[in-house]
């Protein structure tokens, strides 16, 4: 296999990767050239984390930033009736599966002599970055659009982030980080392409759950495309390394409020975003929408567009099974139980939903959902 590299996918232009950079000469995001996969007898099993799987990941000198992430559970549980099997990724530091990208993008930068990051997020994105910053003795300086509820910046204000207030949109905010880029290193959840190397180790660690063998779908919640495009990373790895036959097919859940993935690959017009209580999914322009779609093709799976009601009602019934999730990631729960349905899966169906966050980050949200007061 060629050296491992930057890539421009849309040119095919690559970069050395001990050059850091966060994208292309053009301001294009960029992915990292293939890898060849890993099989059993090359995962560190005395390693209680993602790094576990440290031979597929970019090499690194030197130990990682962890405090043990991954490893997560896969658990059995009967929704609407029919058996799925619910991959827990709130079990996280940070309380997100954002800690899978935050640990392996900065433990990479922080080896080639980054010593202060940038990021804009006012949710899990910037929660994970902030702890794994903290971590590892980063400077983290955190964008935030300056209606953010305080409660949501909390987390990140302990781990020793630096906040700053933008005025505007969320838009307007990741405006103002590609701005201020050329101050500090842009070392955003959506833009580098070390973060997908993390949520890569989502699919061999669901290959490795299921005795070394491939789920027949995978249901994930959809912004940016993050998880989406690790798994799809992940299980091509896996397929070209010969561990896995086939490719499990890949679902994308989004909000019908903001699902500007799942409309295109539906082939339904564009809508202007509205609120939604899968407020962290509200991504109106995601910039890596090619390669997101190009998955879920590749893998023959799909999108569903969820209603704000469907959402609700899968974080609720969640709950009611002890899994507290916040609505955003139930909405993977409601996909399923929508496919189900539609006949797009079959019961017999080996089928993950992905549970990508904790619902004590969305205390206020449930009050909302049961009637009680905050």
């Amino acid at each position: 296999m060629p050296e491992l590299a930057y890539l421009d996918p849309h040119s095919g232009r690559t970069w050395p990767l001990d050059d850091p950079r966060w994208c292309g000469d053009a301001g294009q995001p960029l992915l990292l050239t293939e890898q060849p996969g890993i099989g059993p007898a090359d995962i560190e099993r005395g390693e209680r984390s993602l790094w576990r799987y440290r031979a597929v990941l970019p090499p690194l000198a030197g130990a990682p930033i962890s405090l043990g992430e991954g490893c997560t559970p896969l658990i059995e549980r009967s929704f609407h009736g029919h058996s799925a099997l619910f991959k827990c990724e709130w079990f996280m530091p940070s309380g997100s599966f954002k800690d899978r990208g935050a640990s392996v993008m900065l433990s990479l930068l922080r080896a080639q002599g980054i010593a202060s990051v940038l990021e804009d997020s006012s949710g899990n994105g910037g929660a994970a970055i902030a702890t794994y910053a903290a971590a590892g003795g980063l400077a983290a300086r955190i964008m935030v659009p300056a209606s953010t509820s305080p409660a949501k910046t909390v987390q990140s204000r302990a781990a020793g982030a630096t906040i700053e207030l933008i005025p505007g949109t969320r838009q307007d905010c990741a405006d103002a980080a590609l701005r201020a880029a050329t101050e500090t290193f842009y070392a955003s959840h959506n833009w580098h392409p070390f973060f997908l190397q993390g949520t890569k180790t989502l699919a061999y660690e669901l290959w490795e759950d299921l005795g070394f063998a491939a789920p027949d779908n995978v249901i994930v919640p959809c912004g940016a495309g993050s998880n989406v495009l690790g798994c799809g990373i992940g299980f091509a790895e896996l397929q070209r390394a010969g561990q896995i036959s086939r490719l499990p097919r890949i679902f994308a859940a989004q909000p019908e409020h903001c699902a500007p993935i799942a409309r295109t690959f539906l082939d339904l017009d564009a809508i202007p975003p509205r609120p939604t209580i899968a407020e962290g999914t509200a991504i109106a322009q995601p910039i890596r929408m090619r390669e997101v779609l190009g998955v879920l093709r590749m893998t023959q799976g799909g999108a569903v567009m969820l209603a704000e009601t469907e959402i609700a009602e899968a974080t609720l019934a969640l709950a009611r099974q002890g899994l507290y999730v916040e609505p955003t990631c139930a909405q993977a729960a409601a996909a399923f139980a929508r496919l189900l349905r539609t006949g797009t899966i079959r019961p017999s169906e080996r089928t993950v939903v992905v549970l990508t966050g904790t619902g004590l980050k969305a205390t206020p949200r449930f009050a909302e959902l049961l009637g009680v007061p905050t």
